[in-house]
């Protein structure tokens, strides 16, 4: 077989530039400190690494979006703190207000007390975060939570919270909805509110000086929690229950004369001398004292069904301790029944405010959790790249001495081959 000297040299050639391209992969190999330079180094550790990447990649995003929902959940938690304290203050200037010493002039300093509470509550109820957006405003963000409507401060929000994706299956509302701190009862209150007038049979308010406060349960298996109670005295020792169920839209009147009610309660009751409670049938009762006239009307209206208000509700108790009452056995009973109205608001106000508190700090903890578990199924995902990516470096050093070798070898060996002539062979 004759071998041309063409053949010779691009063999020779060939040999020594694949050792060298050997010896460059290696090199590339330990400079990057990857196993794989090119999917074309092991496919499928490629594809699988993609996937990881990928899901790394998505872990973080997770993370992140984690830092912001903290991060969010801690302002509100610092404007729910300030809240809490400026809610006791507050319920303890409603208390004192209470007291029969005062005089107007006490009373209208300690309105201007409250006048000054609620406009830091305002201001806490429209504070915003770090990027300007409102934390209670729902998914309004550029819009002021709370303004004044017709001399109302009304929520100009919306009810849907801002949920972010916190893990793969998990959402986590990142603020909460300012209608459901400032204006709704604690849930689950099976509690009572009480208020008083208007005067039925002419304009204004109650003419006599019946004071109502709490509502009670005397017997749980007729009570309703839906039923709202209307009174209206029909003289000074009688009146009438109307009963409404305020659960539907509109509510529903419901009569105690129905044959399918089983009670078959009477609309008209009277009031026992030296009684100090109504009667208001479904197992209801509410406290009471006083004088009343006429036409006077007293409400008891269940807590979850209310709008609890609370700009509403400093706002009538302001009013109220505005009005001289110390001279008007009228106007004193006028402002107990507002009292009373306004520390039983007050109180579930104030109860709903730590409910939602409470929420915050257990959705902060499960991102703390979810946190943990990102962690550590970050570090899953770091070991199983290195696993399928990372570079042996005493196998990767072994590989470069033996391309090395091999590299020098072809060279030699082509040097070699090119000196063995005839001529060299015969002049030896």
């Amino acid at each position: 077989m004759r071998i041309s000297t063409s053949l010779l040299f691009n063999t020779g050639l060939t040999t020594i530039n694949n050792q060298q391209a050997d010896l460059m992969h290696v090199m590339q190999q330990m400079g990057e400190n990857r196993r794989m330079t090119s999917p074309a180094d092991d496919p499928l550790a490629a594809a699988q690494s993609i996937n990881i990447a990928q899901s790394q990649a998505l872990n973080q995003r997770f993370a992140d979006n984690r830092a912001v929902a903290m991060r969010d959940l801690g302002a509100e938690e610092n404007t729910l703190e300030s809240l809490v304290l400026l809610m006791q203050d507050v319920q303890t200037r409603v208390v004192e207000a209470g007291n029969g010493t005062l005089s107007d002039a006490d009373r209208a300093t300690l309105s201007g007390v409250l006048a000054s509470a609620r406009e830091t509550m305002l201001g806490l109820a429209n504070a915003t975060d770090g990027n300007g957006q409102y934390l209670f405003s729902g998914s309004q963000g550029q819009t002021s939570p709370y303004q004044l409507v017709g001399g109302r401060y009304v929520y100009q929000g919306d009810t849907q919270q801002r949920n972010i994706q916190a893990d793969q299956t998990r959402q986590i509302a990142g603020g909460d909805v300012g209608s459901d701190i400032f204006n709704r009862a604690q849930p689950g209150t099976r509690g009572y509110t009480t208020s008083a007038g208007p005067n039925a049979t002419t304009p204004g308010p109650n003419l006599g000086t019946g004071v109502v406060s709490k509502a009670s349960v005397t017997d749980s298996s007729l009570a309703n929690i839906n039923y709202a109670y209307k009174v209206e005295f029909t003289s000074e020792t009688s009146y009438t229950v109307t009963v409404t169920d305020v659960s539907t839209d509109p509510a529903t009147p419901v009569s105690p004369a129905d044959p399918l009610d089983p009670l078959d309660l009477p609309v008209s009751y009277t009031l026992a001398p030296g009684a100090k409670t109504l009667e208001l049938g479904y197992g209801m009762q509410v406290q009471f004292e006083g004088t009343p006239q006429i036409g006077d009307t007293f409400g008891v209206d269940p807590l979850v069904h209310t709008d609890v208000n609370v700009f509403d509700t400093l706002g009538d108790l302001i009013t109220a301790l505005n009005s001289p009452s110390s001279v008007d056995a009228t106007g004193t009973a006028a402002l107990r029944n507002v009292l009373n109205s306004s520390i039983q608001r007050l109180t579930t106000s104030y109860d709903n405010i730590l409910t939602v508190r409470a929420s915050v700090g257990a959705r902060m903890n499960e991102l703390e959790s979810l946190d943990t578990n990102g962690t550590q199924r970050n570090l899953g995902y770091t070991t199983a790249l290195e696993d399928l990516e990372g570079l042996d470096f005493y196998d990767a050093t072994m590989k470069l001495n033996l391309r090395k070798m091999a590299l020098e070898g072809a060279a030699l060996a082509f040097k070699t081959i090119q000196n063995m002539s005839l001529f060299n062979m015969g002049g030896r």
